[in-house]
């Protein structure tokens, strides 16, 4: 069990307000904060390339550290500015020829979705979209009718920015094989609060961000991609860092994921996200599955009893996001109401998701979203403050 005392102590931002967007940028604690202005106070003494070579193994330990997060071995893994960027630099380097097809989820991320139309534009590939279950999750049935050899790649988001279901991945993993296409797994919002093994879910590549569940710094994010798989794939983009000039006209790969990485990074942000995973690694992601889940369900449960509120979560198996929507009050002006009382939660838009939200007849829905540090008393003050609108 969790001790809650100490972690809220190590996270000094949660103390005298009521903090409920961990789906969005969450707390980071103490030692994350203290790890990346000091690595900053200590590029003002010395310079950036001083400073890092003196943090050299701390660098290499952030890989380490994800790497017993995910399951992977520390080569699998590419850090990146942003799961959007870890996720589109996979994509964009996936070949694509026209009258091949990509597949997305109803409930797929608006970045992930624009991407996807670009390279159908431009290539002459196809985008389908894979049908829901009645409960939410992407509809095996309907997936597996729609694979052919044809379809080149599933995007597949783990856990959806506007609720709180979580789609099965292994089975959709086993599906796209069958057919040769691969899956490319959106984490962005699952990885830090639930489990995830990359192996045992049998993904091609994941990508995940260090600023929301992870209590990272923003900036920052990485890519995983199968080893066989990244040893055969050539980045759409790359530098000095991910190959190397060897010759007048040629160059040489990296081996491994980090073809996929550029040279230039922040190199506190990157400290700040290994402090950040070896954190949960020592509270430990089963414990912190456990708190997050409680939380969520009581906020689902106290919400659900409010007059007028009517909770939007579908799924079977559920995180810790939890989306509602209030009887003739605008999600924006539900937010900016409980700003005012030091509760801070965000509304996700239909643009984020549109394809679920429009099927669904949902502009807007108010999102919070409790992580372990937070306390029952939090979601108390959430919904008093919901029922006294």
């Amino acid at each position: 069990m969790l001790d809650l005392h100490r972690v809220r102590a190590d996270t000094p931002g949660c103390l005298g307000q009521a903090f409920l967007d961990s789906a969005g940028s969450s707390l980071p604690p103490r030692v994350v904060t203290e790890t990346v202005i000091t690595h900053l106070r200590r590029e003002a003494e010395v310079g950036g390339y001083r400073a890092a070579a003196e943090r050299a193994d701390d660098l290499a330990d952030v890989k380490t550290a994800l790497a017993a997060l995910l399951g992977a071995q520390p080569g699998d893994l590419a850090l990146t500015e942003s799961a959007t960027r870890g996720w589109a630099d996979f994509f964009y380097s996936v070949p694509l020829a026209a009258g091949e097809k990509i597949l997305v989820s109803e409930v797929e991320y608006a970045s992930n979705a624009i991407a996807a139309l670009q390279r159908a534009r431009s290539t002459g590939a196809v985008v389908e979209v894979v049908p829901s279950t009645p409960t939410g999750e992407v509809d095996l049935d309907a997936l597996a009718r729609m694979l052919d050899e044809r379809v080149r790649l599933v995007s597949l988001v783990h856990a959806p920015t506007n609720g709180g279901l979580l789609n099965p991945v292994r089975e959709v993993v086993d599906l796209a094989h069958a057919v040769g296409a691969l899956v490319l797994l959106d984490a962005c919002q699952s990885v830090g609060q639930v489990p995830v093994d990359v192996v045992a879910l049998g993904v091609d590549a994941l990508s995940g961000t260090g600023r929301k569940w992870l209590r990272g710094p923003r900036g920052t994010g990485f890519l995983y991609v199968r080893p066989e798989l990244a040893a055969t794939m050539e980045p759409a983009a790359l530098d000095l860092h991910g190959a190397q000039w060897t010759e007048e006209s040629g160059y040489r790969l990296a081996p491994d994921a980090s073809r996929f990485e550029f040279w230039e990074c922040s190199v506190a942000g990157r400290l700040g996200l290994g402090a950040a995973v070896r954190y949960l690694l020592d509270l430990g992601i089963d414990e912190i599955e456990q708190s997050v889940s409680a939380l969520a369900e009581y906020t689902r449960t106290e919400l659900a009893a409010v007059p007028g509120v009517t909770v939007r979560d579908l799924g079977v198996d559920r995180t810790g996001i939890v989306s509602f929507t209030v009887a003739g009050v605008d999600p924006t002006r539900v937010r900016e109401s409980l700003a005012a009382k030091d509760i801070t939660v965000t509304v996700s838009g239909r643009g984020s998701t549109y394809l679920d939200m429009s099927r669904r007849g949902l502009d807007a829905v108010v999102r919070a979203s409790p992580h372990y540090f937070n306390s029952f008393d939090d979601v108390d003050r959430l919904v008093e403050a919901v029922d006294g609108r």
